[in-house]
C-alpha cells in the first residue's frame, strides 16, 4: 500500500476539487438573465431576481495574466459581485500594447480581423492567443458566480484618437465576439466612455449590436446596454432601440452629484426600461479629477452613491476603485491621475467590502415589487451631500430610507401596509441590524439614528408586522 504524504495529499484533494469545480462550471453554465416582466429589474431565465453588483475592471484582460485574474476574481467573488465590468479592446493602448502575455487582440488593428490561433494551450505562446486569454477570465468568472459585463472595444477606438471602426467591420467584429461569448456569462455594454452625438458614431454602434446578435442567435439571446461619458446615460440616443435592454448612466467621479435626480429620469422615461448607475464616484479617486484642491474619495463617499441609486430606482450599482479599473502596478510607472496603491492593495479597501451590504439589503425582502418613494417622507429629503432617499415595496410590505449623515427622519407610517410596522437601523458600514421597536402604521413618527456626522450614514428599515 502506497503512503502519500499530508502536503501531497492536500495537493491532490486540491487539483480534484479545482477539476470537479470546472466540470460543474462546463456542465451548469450560469443562466441566461432577462429583463423583468415589470421592465424595473433583472431576472434569471427561470425569473429569479438578480441584483446588479457590479465591480470596474476595466483592464482585467489586457493588463493581468491567469495567475493574477484568479486572484481578483477571488477576491471579488468574497465580497458578493455579481458582475464584473471590463473591455476586449482596452483603453490603455489595447490596440498597440499586446495583454499581459504577450498576445494582441487583432491583426494589423483591424477589427474584422481577431488574432486567433489554433490550439489554446497556455503553455504554448503560439496556440494561447489573446482570445484564448478573454475566453479563460470568463470561464473563470463564471466559476465563481460572477458575470462578464463586456465592453467589446472602448469608445476611443469607434470615435477618439486612432479610431478604427466603420459600421462594416463593427458587425464582422460584433459578429465575431456574438458566436464565441453568446452561449456564456456576458452581458454587453456598447460604448466606453464616449458619446455618440454624431450619426456616423452611432451607426457604428447599432451595427456592432447588429452583429453580436447575430452571432449569439438572436436579439433574445443577449442581453444588451450602452456605457456613456460622465454626466451622461445611454437613453440620450439609443433608449427606442430594441437592442437596448436595459439603461446605463456614468455619472461621474465628483461628490454628491444628485444621482437620485438622473436616476430618476430614466426610470420615468417610456418604453419602461431598467436603469443602472455604471460608473459612479470610484474609491480612492481625486474628486472632480482635482486632489490637490478637494482629495480623494473613501468608502464614505462611495457607499452613498451605492444607496441614493439603487432606492431611486436602479436595478443595481457599480462600485470602483481608481486603482483597479486601470489594474496599476509598478511596471506601469505613476499610472493615470494618481492612484494611491497598486490593484492587488486596492482589491481589500473598505468600500469594496461594503458594497455586498446593500445587495444583502435589497435581496432580504421581495425586491421586483421595490419602487422609489419619496411621498414616504414627512420631513425635508434635502440637498446635496444630506438627501435622505427612500424607497418601498408597492404593496407597502417594507421600506428603506437612507439617511447619508444620520440625521433624525419623519416618516409617514401610512405608507406601510397593516396596522402595525417593526422599525430597526441597518449599518451600510457592518450590513448589522438593530432593532427599534413596532409602532402603529398610522400619522408620522420620528427616527433617530444610533449615530451622526459625516461617515455615519445608516437605513431605516421598517417591515409591516406579519408581513
Amino acid at each position: 500500500m502506497r503512503i502519500v504524504s499530508a502536503p501531497r495529499l492536500a495537493f491532490l484533494l486540491a487539483l480534484t476539487t479545482a477539476g470537479a469545480l470546472v466540470r460543474a462550471a462546463q456542465a451548469k453554465p450560469l443562466p441566461r438573465l432577462r429583463v423583468s416582466e415589470n421592465h424595473r429589474f433583472l431576472v434569471t431565465e427561470k425569473g429569479k431576481p438578480f441584483f446588479w453588483l457590479g465591480d470596474t475592471a476595466w483592464e482585467l484582460l489586457h493588463r493581468l495574466n491567469r495567475e493574477e485574474v484568479i486572484r481578483y476574481l477571488d477576491s471579488r467573488r468574497k465580497q458578493g459581485f455579481t458582475v464584473v465590468q471590463t473591455v476586449g479592446l482596452a483603453e490603455i493602448e489595447g490596440l498597440g500594447d499586446p495583454n499581459a502575455l504577450g498576445a494582441s487582440a487583432l491583426v494589423d488593428g483591424d477589427p474584422s480581423r481577431p488574432a486567433v490561433t489554433p490550439g489554446s494551450d497556455p503553455k504554448d505562446a503560439a496556440q494561447y492567443d489573446y482570445w484564448d486569454h478573454v475566453d479563460y477570465a470568463v470561464d473563470q468568472a463564471a466559476l465563481r458566480g460572477i458575470y462578464i459585463a463586456l465592453l467589446p472595444t472602448w469608445g476611443r477606438w469607434v470615435n477618439g484618437p486612432g479610431e478604427v471602426f466603420t459600421p462594416e467591420n463593427a458587425r464582422t467584429y460584433g459578429e465575431f465576439l456574438g458566436k464565441r461569448y453568446g452561449p456564456k456569462n456576458v452581458i454587453w455594454v456598447l460604448g466606453g466612455d464616449r458619446n455618440p452625438d454624431e450619426p456616423r458614431v452611432q451607426a457604428i454602434w447599432r451595427a456592432m449590436a447588429e452583429g453580436i446578435q447575430r452571432g449569439a442567435g438572436g436579439p433574445n439571446a443577449v442581453l444588451m446596454t450602452f456605457h456613456p461619458t460622465g454626466s451622461a446615460t445611454s437613453s440620450t440616443w439609443f433608449h427606442d432601440d430594441p437592442w437596448l435592454d436595459l439603461n446605463m448612466q456614468q455619472n461621474g467621479h465628483c461628490t454628491d452629484t444628485d444621482v437620485w435626480n438622473r436616476i430618476g429620469r430614466d426610470y420615468a422615461r417610456t418604453p419602461v426600461k431598467p436603469v443602472l448607475d455604471g460608473e459612479p464616484l470610484y474609491e480612492d479617486h481625486p474628486i472632480c479629477f482635482d486632489a490637490k484642491e478637494r482629495g480623494y474619495s473613501d468608502a464614505y463617499e462611495v457607499r452613498k452613491f451605492a444607496y441614493w441609486d439603487v432606492f431611486a430606482g436602479a436595478c443595481g450599482h457599480t462600485y470602483g476603485n481608481h486603482s483597479i479599473w486601470q489594474m496599476h502596478a509598478p511596471s506601469h510607472g505613476g499610472g493615470i491621475n494618481g492612484p494611491l496603491n497598486y490593484w492587488y492593495e486596492a482589491i481589500d479597501h473598505p468600500g469594496s467590502k461594503q458594497m455586498q451590504f446593500v445587495r444583502k439589503l435589497i435581496e432580504s425582502r421581495p425586491m421586483l415589487r421595490r419602487v422609489p418613494d419619496q411621498a414616504l417622507l414627512a420631513s425635508d429629503a434635502g440637498t446635496e451631500g444630506e438627501h435622505v432617499q427612500a424607497t418601498r415595496a408597492s404593496d407597502g410590505s417594507y421600506a428603506f430610507v437612507y439617511l447619508p449623515l444620520g440625521r433624525p427622519v419623519k416618516v409617514h407610517m401610512s405608507r406601510i401596509s397593516g396596522k402595525e410596522a417593526s422599525a430597526s437601523w441597518y449599518d451600510p458600514r457592518t450590513g448589522v441590524t438593530k432593532r427599534i421597536g413596532s409602532y402603529q402604521a398610522t400619522g408620522e413618527r420620528e427616527f433617530t439614528p444610533p449615530s451622526m456626522g459625516r461617515g455615519h450614514d445608516w437605513v431605516l428599515v421598517l417591515d409591516a408586522v406579519g408581513r
